[in-house]
């Protein structure tokens, strides 16, 4: 709930710190509370995402936005890493463990992107924001299994998908600091990605479900169709926990959304 970015980053990192130390303790009996808005400063300006700016990589300042854009994704990250860990009660150890990873890493990820705003003059809020993320937050705060699967392997293997042609236009401008960014971003969100297609198998386990007929079916139900579309990264996918056969679901699933 913490609003200041800078706080938000510290604190994270203390507390996987803690955590990591055996500081913390989860309390499972405690109550879980809805969070409708979770901290986070007055800026930047929340808006429809057909009407964030433009982001060319052809001008310093179209890399801006970009990189201003990829900061939101990530403040916002913390906030659903650190949501998971307090949301989801009596899961296994590693399960916390893995959240708690995800949101330090994240906060890292939001400290290069203003870095790198800085160094051009500008601060996170400059700039206009969606708020897709936790929008996709709440719809999944009742189900571990829903979260699992819509956020990090909807949302986030959408990042994957992006990033590699992302990197290429870059390197036709040679913006080598933001390059060398979203490369460690690229290679922790595969980590990310995998993380929640552990847990989105766990449980599915505890449920009794067949993952590969629940992911589909779970795509197919919810509003993802702008997070489908090719053409998508299957070797981070892979890497990420996504099979061969559900590639090839993912593919038709595409095919359908266009028809």
């Amino acid at each position: 709930m913490t609003a200041d970015p800078v706080a938000k980053v510290s604190k994270t990192t203390q507390c996987a710190a803690d955590f990591s130390a055996g500081l913390l303790i989860p309390e499972h009996h405690l109550p879980v509370e809805r969070i409708e808005v979770p901290g986070r400063p007055d800026s930047p300006i929340l808006t429809d995402p057909r009407n964030v700016a433009r982001r060319s990589i052809h001008s310093t300042e179209g890399r801006v936005i970009l990189a201003h854009a990829i900061a939101h994704i990530e403040f916002n990250a913390i906030n659903l890493a650190l949501d998971a860990v307090y949301r989801f009660r009596n899961m296994p150890t590693d399960f916390y463990k893995d959240w708690m990873r995800v949101a330090k890493e994240e906060a890292y990820h939001f400290t290069l992107m203003c870095d790198y705003l800085a160094i051009h003059g500008y601060h996170y809020g400059d700039f206009s924001a969606h708020n897709g993320l936790w929008e996709m937050a709440l719809k999944t705060d009742h189900s571990c299994l829903k979260r699992m699967a819509l956020v990090p392997r909807v949302l986030e293997a959408r990042g994957l998908d992006v990033t590699p042609g992302m990197i290429k236009k870059l390197e036709t401008v040679k913006d080598k600091p933001l390059i060398e960014c979203l490369e460690i971003i690229y290679k922790e969100e595969i980590g990310h990605v995998a993380i929640g297609s552990h847990w989105f198998e766990y449980a599915c386990l505890q449920q009794g479900v067949e993952p590969r007929k629940t992911f589909i079916k779970l795509l197919s139900e919810e509003n993802v169709k702008n997070a489908i579309s090719g053409p998508f990264d299957e070797w981070g996918r892979l890497q990420a926990g996504f099979s061969k056969e559900e590639m090839s679901d993912l593919k038709l699933l595409e095919a359908g959304f266009k028809n």
